[in-house]
């Protein structure tokens, strides 16, 4: 059975035709990236990406999205796009849809990879338990996150909203990040705080002017040419570790795995920050934190892979009904 897999995003709409055979095994094809801000709404980037293939698109679609797709209307956290889930049938000419959360996706892949498709972060260098609650966290144009539950042989997926929790400062610095952010938005998320654009309201609460165009405060970031900035991505990565502890306790969690569009950038520079002190600093439960493996994962899409098994999942030879999230 082929599919066409999306993974919608703040920054980027991915676009994949997924082949699923009958014993729910996943290939996907080669991605398109069609960036939001060149399109108008899904449909547009549905059309640019039937373009690029030169072909009609399946009649069946599995779509993570950057929003609580419970909603009527979707609106991208930090985009600008709104979906309505029940017109898209039509609208895309679509007789099977599944619809949603783009890291409730993540959490389906990570219950499909393999061990190759991870790399060690800190913590116990083990594999991913196969019992219990796999938290998976992820920054990138806002901040994701979803539990993977693991029993037996098989694994359940809880979508949460986790990263619009709230966000608690832990020194003097954080305080004045959180009053800078409070002053503009009001209620502050830890979202606000650990995503791509929050690297520049660290930069200005710690002194500077920030450029025009984030994408270089995080290159003068990462390559360390601006004291300041790497200062700011310093505490942009403590609070990751606050925030991803914070969330395995929440979630009961016996493992992390962190994704998103910043995770695999900071690949190299987590483990010489001071993240994963920030993600043990849990007072009495420090111990059950040091047990924690916390990995990165590396496959290069895995929203589009983690759709297209979810819509396996839901669509299979052995399951044939849909879910309550499809129309």
């Amino acid at each position: 059975m082929e599919i066409v897999a999306a993974d919608i995003g703040g920054t980027n709409a991915r676009f994949v035709l997924a082949t699923i055979d009958e014993n729910k095994a996943v290939r996907l094809g080669e991605p398109y990236t069609a960036p939001t801000a060149g399109h108008g709404g899904l449909e547009s980037a549905w059309a640019a990406f039937a373009a690029h293939l030169g072909r009609p698109l399946p009649a069946a679609a599995s779509i993570a999205v950057a929003g609580n797709e419970r909603e009527d209307v979707l609106y991208l956290t930090n985009g600008d796009w709104a979906i309505r889930p029940a017109e898209l049938s039509t609208t895309l000419g679509l007789e099977r849809l599944l619809i949603l959360n783009d890291f409730g996706a993540v959490a389906h892949a990570v219950a499909q990879l393999g061990e190759d498709a991870f790399t060690h972060l800190c913590g116990p260098d083990l594999s991913l338990p196969t019992q219990g609650v796999i938290s998976v966290i992820g920054p990138g144009t806002g901040l994701g996150a979803a539990q993977l539950l693991r029993v037996d042989s098989h694994h359940h997926v809880i979508e949460t909203e986790s990263g619009h929790i709230g966000f608690a400062p832990l020194d003097e610095v954080e305080t004045r990040i959180r009053e800078r952010l409070a002053q503009r938005y009001g209620r502050v998320s830890v979202e606000r705080i650990v995503a791509g654009p929050a690297l520049d309201d660290i930069y200005a609460a710690l002194g500077g002017t920030p450029p025009a165009d984030d994408r270089a405060l995080w290159t003068a970031a990462m390559n360390g040419t601006d004291p300041l900035a790497a200062e700011a991505l310093e505490r942009f990565c403590l609070s990751l570790g606050s925030v991803a502890g914070d969330l395995a306790l929440a979630h009961g969690a016996v493992a992390v795995v962190i994704g998103g569009g910043l995770g695999l950038r900071l690949a190299g520079h987590l483990p010489r920050s001071g993240f994963h002190e920030r993600f043990l600093a849990k007072g009495r439960f420090r111990p059950r934190m040091e047990a924690m493996p916390v990995k990165l994962i590396t496959h290069p899409q895995p929203g589009l892979l983690g759709a297209a098994v979810a819509f396996a999942e839901t669509y299979g030879p052995a399951r044939r009904e849909p879910s309550n999230r499809s129309s």
